[in-house]
């Protein structure tokens, strides 16, 4: 059998294993194993299973990726969530449009102590849901707004998506993590302005004038002060370098654990709830992990990789065409994959075509912004259609409001993200520039 026609039965395999609802790593697995068996027979494959598997998950980098994942369980489990909507909606509420607005700003802050998406969606939408529509604002407005907000929790660190990325690439997180802040958080005005111009070009959708807006207290300034205080602690530490991000990651959950039970949210039952979270989803993102490397393996045997990148370099096309070409195959990939999955399976082909390529910058700094680029991308692919896993869960939290609503309320964000996409993409020392602090 040729090289192509491995490298198409090998897709082919885990495309038709996904289309009959096979978890997505034992699809992976499953088309690896077929490939690699093709190509070498049982003995060579199982000697790579032998040594793979403890090669992947003995790796010190990967505990950070629980410890991350178990700091956003305890903000979930410990009420912080609610301390962010009340200061925010405090300081946004007098604006039109301005609860949407303070939901953003909850997403963006609650975000930045979890670094997961679905987590930020459906915790700020089980808070601020409830309050948007008692206060007169539309079901699509509400949950468009809300969907979007959730895609902060991976665009601002500390994001699971950018540890994986820098664990496949082998860069810093450090550094990954400087790129990200200044992104996230002109993604976060744009999501605003974005909402203050829907609410003023479609009438209806929020209140003219809000009603009797919450007041800003001494009490709703304390709540926030925790969170401030563990995002200064754990970023100021890795970035102070006092600790490593791993370090930091452990510093972060403990904190966060300790915030909570000053709050008096933090029950035994809820302390047990989070450690079987984080173990679930580790879990599930390692043996994504070994399904990937398995795919992987067999693609490199194949030998197509690497003459796709020679293809590509010898066609010279400019380095600017080639990375549009694949964020659009990210977002036609996001309508049937989720993110960690179209990284663990995609990056090591299409970052050595990136690498190869010659943007006028220094190979470290190429491969950050490129990281920043995949970001925005898998972004994007969260609340398009027809997947757009944020919108499924905020949607399945709002009983009443249609799907339809849901998707027409996310269209002003996609918006965003497209001109917030092609700012990085012709200006890449926007995400660069904090980067040239870190030592």
């Amino acid at each position: 059998m040729s090289s192509l026609g491995l490298t198409a039965l090998i897709f082919g395999s885990m495309l038709a294993l996904m289309a009959i609802r096979v978890p997505i790593a034992v699809s992976m697995f499953s088309a690896g194993t077929i490939g690699y068996l093709v190509q070498t027979g049982w003995l060579p494959f199982a000697n790579f299973l032998n040594t793979q598997a403890f090669a992947r998950f003995a790796s010190y980098d990967l505990s950070v990726i629980p410890l991350f994942i178990l700091m956003g369980h305890f903000a979930t489990k410990g009420g912080i969530s609610k301390s962010l909507f009340e200061f925010a909606a405090a300081v946004m509420g007098r604006f039109k449009g301005g609860l949407a607005m303070a939901s953003l700003l909850a997403c963006a802050a609650f975000g930045a102590i979890s670094g997961s998406s679905v987590a930020t969606a459906a915790t700020i939408t089980g808070v601020a849901l409830p309050e948007m529509r008692r206060h007169g604002y539309s079901g699509r407005i509400a949950t468009g707004t809300l969907a979007a907000g959730g895609t902060l929790g991976i665009q601002l660190p500390p994001s699971i998506v950018l540890v994986i990325y820098a664990i496949l690439t082998e860069q810093n997180i450090s550094k990954l993590f400087a790129a990200a802040i200044l992104p996230g958080l002109i993604a976060m005005v744009g999501y605003m302005v974005a909402v203050a111009i829907y609410v003023r070009a479609v009438p209806g959708h929020a209140p003219e004038v809000e009603d009797a807006p919450p007041p800003l207290t001494l009490r709703s300034l304390l709540g926030v002060l925790p969170i401030a205080v563990i995002f200064a602690l754990v970023f100021g530490g890795i970035y102070g370098g006092f600790f490593t991000p791993t370090e930091g990651a452990a510093v972060g959950a403990a904190s966060t654990f300790l915030t909570a039970l000053g709050k008096g949210e933090m029950s035994l039952a809820k302390f047990r709830d989070c450690f079987y979270g984080t173990a679930v989803s580790a879990a599930m993102i390692f043996l994504i992990f070994l399904g990937a490397d398995l795919m992987n393996a067999a693609l490199a045997l194949t030998q197509v990789p690497n003459q796709l990148a020679a293809v590509v370099g010898g066609w010279g096309l400019s380095p600017l065409v080639v990375v549009v070409a694949i964020l659009l195959f990210y977002v036609l990939l996001g309508a049937v994959m989720d993110e960690l999955s179209m990284l663990l399976l995609t990056i090591p082909i299409f970052f050595p075509i990136i690498i190869g390529l010659d943007f006028g910058m220094p190979r470290e700094s190429v491969a950050i912004w490129f990281g920043i680029m995949v970001l925005m991308t898998v972004g994007f692919g969260l609340i398009a259609p027809p997947v757009g896993l944020n919108v499924y869960i905020v949607n399945g939290l709002a009983k009443d409001v249609p799907m339809g609503e849901t998707y027409r309320g996310v269209l002003p964000f996609l918006v965003s993200d497209v001109l917030r996409t092609l700012l990085f993409l012709f200006f890449p020392i926007i995400p660069l520039w904090l980067v040239g602090f870190i030592r």
